[in-house]
């Protein structure tokens, strides 16, 4: 039997069949070309899962049990099925193995290799492993930054791809997808900006995967006409583009806007996802729309069949909290079908420190209650209750909570915002001025505020 044959039915997916003819063959003189391809099988199979991944590392080992040699392309398979299911300890021992038989400097294993820790998020691991490679390629590099990204390590996603930059790698369409996400993510629409123009310049059409980066980048920015600019002139649209328009109107308010796009993408027959449902349900939270919260909830549910997770039970408890509905909100959580995390219970909990006054039975104190039984020594959650008697003048329990604090060795995790300015981001920490110019932020902010008591006595 010739390996092409088993190549071929691994490319139309048959990868029973594969296997059968493995089995039938293992007698055969080219058994190790055999199973080099059989390996690759389970990791280039359509339709791949965690299954053939798993099966993929047992396969190597039986054929590294035979004594058949290593091939480069058995080793990036393995590492690429063990990224799959972060298989650290499995990707560890191959990654030494790979060592021995002095493959590991192959640009492609290499590759495979930086992708397989970036995934596990051994970001230390895969910085060493990509700055000892002599010679790196397009996807070296966008390996590099994903890792980063993957890991939110921003900063340095950007730092790499401009070292990308400055060594005469030329970026590909995964390099700017993946650089428009680090924008997104960062708020960063100067940087933004600049790599569009990057695009344009090298003549990248608006492809879809493109275009929605592009779209995601603007609507998290805050430039919600430039995304409707980019999404309108896109000629091919998927779900995740329509999401990233949504998610961007519905980020900055304008629920309205939002629910009408989601209106128009069922109309243009693209099957709405559990991001989508997410993205109109915060839209309604943001703008006090509990019927219409409710809709879409049962809507996903009933008509589209989307079992929702906890984020969707997360943002119907925004959605009732914000709109003061309470002991609503409470019965919510209680009779949701999965346990309800610290981060549902510490919604409910900033609700009812907003709308206190008409806490009549007594929600705050029984979701406080839960809250530090859950997490009684994250910080947060000790800072939010202490605030919450003092709201009402209980300074005692107010004390008695900070002191707790203290005797725990608790220290409260500093609130921090930023702004971009001409290009650059400045960091601010609650109680630390990192920055000369603070002094004359101070004095406006202190303008603006007696501005608006003039204004609202």
């Amino acid at each position: 039997m010739k390996p092409s044959r088993l190549c071929t039915s691994n490319h139309f997916g048959y990868l029973s069949y594969a296997k059968r003819l493995v089995n039938r063959h293992s007698e055969n003189s080219k058994l190790s070309s055999l199973t080099n391809v059989t390996t690759l099988t389970y990791s280039t199979i359509e339709g791949n899962n965690v299954d053939s991944d798993k099966e993929t590392i047992l396969n190597f080992k039986r054929i590294r049990c035979s004594g058949i040699r290593s091939s480069e392309l058995k080793y990036a398979a393995v590492f690429k099925a063990c990224a799959s299911f972060l298989a650290l300890e499995e990707g560890r021992q191959i990654q030494v193995d790979c060592l021995k038989h002095g493959l590991d400097s192959d640009v492609y294993v290499r590759n495979t290799m930086i992708h397989f820790y970036g995934s596990c998020k051994k970001i230390i691991d895969a910085r060493k492993l990509f700055d000892e490679m002599r010679y790196t390629s397009v996807v070296s590099w966008n390996t590099i930054i994903s890792a980063y990204f993957r890991v939110s390590w921003f900063c340095e996603s950007v730092e790499y791809f401009m070292k990308m930059r400055d060594v005469g790698i030329e970026p590909d369409e995964t390099t700017f997808m993946v650089v428009l996400s680090v924008c997104a993510e960062l708020g960063n629409l100067t940087f933004g900006k600049y790599v569009h123009a990057q695009m344009i310049e090298k003549g990248l059409g608006l492809t879809c995967r493109l275009g929605t980066a592009l779209v995601n980048m603007y609507g998290k920015c805050g430039a919600l006409n430039m995304a409707s600019l980019v999404f309108d002139k896109m000629s091919d649209h998927n779900a995740w583009t329509w999401n990233a328009m949504i998610q961007g109107l519905a980020q900055h308010g304008l629920a309205r806007h939002a629910i009408a796009l989601f209106e128009k993408m069922k109309d243009a027959s693209i099957q709405p996802n559990h991001v989508t449902f997410l993205a109109v349900i915060c839209a309604c939270s943001h703008a006090g729309y509990v019927e219409d919260g409710y809709r879409f909830f049962e809507e996903m549910k009933n008509v589209y069949g989307i079992k929702p997770r906890l984020t969707h039970y997360g943002a119907m408890v925004d959605v009732l909290g914000r709109a003061g509905h309470l002991t609503e909100a409470y019965n919510f959580i209680v009779n949701m079908p999965i346990e309800p995390d610290p981060t549902v219970w510490r919604t409910l909990l900033s609700a009812c420190s907003v709308h206190g006054a008409s806490d009549f039975d007594g929600v705050g104190e029984k979701v406080q209650k839960k809250l530090l039984e859950l997490e009684p020594r994250w910080s947060g959650n000790l800072v939010m209750v202490a605030n919450k008697y003092a709201e009402v003048c209980k300074w005692e329990d107010a004390a008695q909570m900070r002191k707790s604090m203290r005797f725990k060795k608790l220290k409260k995790i500093a609130g921090e915002s930023c702004i971009e300015v001409n290009g650059l981001t400045f960091r601010f920490l609650s109680g630390f001025d990192s920055q000369a110019p603070c002094v004359d932020i101070y004095l406006l902010l202190n303008g603006l505020c007696l501005n608006m008591k003039i204004n609202n006595p």
